[in-house]
């Protein structure tokens, strides 16, 4: 399993191999980049950020031999609210209240977020936090690791792997405020926590020079934190340069009680640390790799989290529709049955033997040879239209087109769709392409547009693409 942090400008590397000892094989690497590879939860550059990565990982002292890639993306990626429910409240009933509850508190509609929820349970109540991430960003993420051959199967959120070093240390009873805090070359960034997870979703970051003290700067913003009314009652402190220090001292300074990570994690997180083996034969660099060794135990703790599946937030909520058959039509088709299979075990028992009845016989029975080949059933579509990967290209020049055109597709069930630019704008006549191995894709999509465009023009789409459909709208666009 890979394990990969994408930061702003950084990509840090975990590769996890399982032994037959029940052990991982460990290798790890990491690299910052001149240029941003992401700005404000959107990916900049989706050719750029595959180049990266794939750099990153052939970088790495040993081959990486897997695709699957459990990828760890900062909280500006994620629409993010929490909430409390009576602890007696049913499962069904849970889905409903957060669906409502994300319509009202999200500034975006949350049907259009690939979404998950996990639950924190006290002695009377039951904290929901909810995580939902826009599907056009996980969308040009997935082009992005399809370029390079590598597969997503989890989407985690750097708050929760850091939640997960230091849940173990949390009492359920005890009301404190945490600020998990890691100190960069440059760059003093954390989060602020209670006990059932996420408090705010804001991210403190603060530059700070080789001169500065980080107990002083700590305890600047931790008095600034308290005068808008929230007391930090403890700190968990990590980063390279966290190494150095001590625990009693630095807690003296800062005025709040600090543990740093280094302590915490052979306490008590002895046997997931076990599990890895580096390859260098050096101890695991936790203090660097923090937010992935986080990743790790949430996998193996929180199996059922996911934000891969579209509105995965209703998935207690789908029922079949009851069908109802008229007795009319069921009776004839019983009765019809039954003298049919009849009539198959006395022809079947007496062969030759046995005639037909009068009123059955036909005499000149006249018989009508058919002169064309009824037309072969259509093969079902090997995709499903949530699956396939759309990009709409503007070839008209008319502003907010595509935007229109997406909504169209939506409503007939397409999912996964991006918006751009042609090449120009000079297109005349609408133009589908789509890929040898999904032809069918290309004439379903002729009919699902068949009220906006008469006579597209239908072409082949490169294998290499990462779309299987592009569609170039031009001035016949109704």
């Amino acid at each position: 399993m890979i394990y990969l942090y994408l930061d702003k400008n950084t990509i840090k590397l975990l590769y996890l191999k399982k032994t037959l000892l029940g052990q991982q094989e460990t290798l790890y690497n990491q690299k910052t980049y001149e240029s941003d590879l992401i700005d404000k939860g959107k990916i900049i550059n989706v050719d750029l950020l595959a180049s990266a990565i794939k750099e990153v990982i052939s970088s790495s002292n040993k081959p990486v031999a897997d695709n699957q890639i459990s990828l760890i993306l900062p909280q500006e990626f994620f629409s993010f609210f929490r909430t409390t429910v009576p602890s007696d409240i049913a499962a069904s009933a849970l889905n409903s209240f957060i669906s409502d509850k994300a319509r009202s508190i999200l500034p975006v509609d949350n049907t259009d977020l690939a979404s998950d929820y996990f639950v924190q349970e006290s002695e009377n109540e039951k904290v929901v936090t909810y995580f939902g991430i826009n599907q056009e960003t996980l969308l040009s993420i997935k082009q992005a690791l399809t370029l390079i051959d590598f597969k997503i199967i989890s989407i985690i959120p750097d708050t929760m792997a850091y939640f997960k070093l230091f849940e173990k240390t949390l009492r359920k009873e005890k009301k404190e405020t945490i600020l998990y805090a890691e100190l960069g070359k440059d760059i003093l960034s954390g989060y602020l926590f209670d006990s059932c997870g996420l408090i705010d979703d804001k991210k403190i970051l603060i530059k700070y020079s080789e001169e500065d003290k980080i107990a002083d700067i700590l305890k600047t913003k931790i008095d600034e934190i308290v005068t808008n009314k929230k007391k930090i009652n403890r700190i968990i402190i990590s980063g390279e340069k966290s190494d150095t220090i001590r625990q009693d001292t630095f807690t003296k300074s800062v005025g709040v009680w600090t543990n740093p990570l280094k302590r915490i994690v052979p306490t008590f997180y002895e046997s997931y640390l076990k599990m890895l083996i580096p390859k260098d034969g050096k101890a695991f660099p936790i203090l660097t790799y923090d937010v992935c060794f986080g990743a790790f135990i949430l996998s193996e703790e929180n199996k059922s989290f996911s934000l891969l599946k579209k509105n995965n937030l209703y998935r207690n909520k789908v029922s079949m529709p009851k069908l109802k058959m008229p007795k009319k039509e069921v009776f004839l088709f019983v009765g019809s049955f039954v003298i049919s299979f009849l009539l198959f075990v006395l022809i079947s028992k007496f062969g030759n033997n046995f005639k037909l009845p009068n009123f059955l016989a036909r005499k000149n029975i006249v018989t009508i040879t058919p002169t064309e080949t009824p037309p072969s059933p259509t093969p079902t579509p090997n995709f499903k239209k949530e699956e396939v990967k759309i990009k709409i290209l503007n070839g008209s020049g008319v502003k907010g087109k595509a935007t229109e055109i997406k909504e169209i597709l939506r409503k007939k069930g397409y999912v996964e769709i991006l918006t751009d630019n042609a090449d120009n704008f000079d297109y005349t006549v609408t133009e589908i392409q789509v890929k040898n191995d999904k032809k069918q894709l290309g004439e379903m999509m002729k009919n699902d547009l068949k009220d906006y465009i008469t006579s597209p023009k239908i072409t082949v789409l490169d294998d290499k693409e990462a779309s299987d459909l592009v569609l170039i709208f031009a001035a016949d666009f109704k």
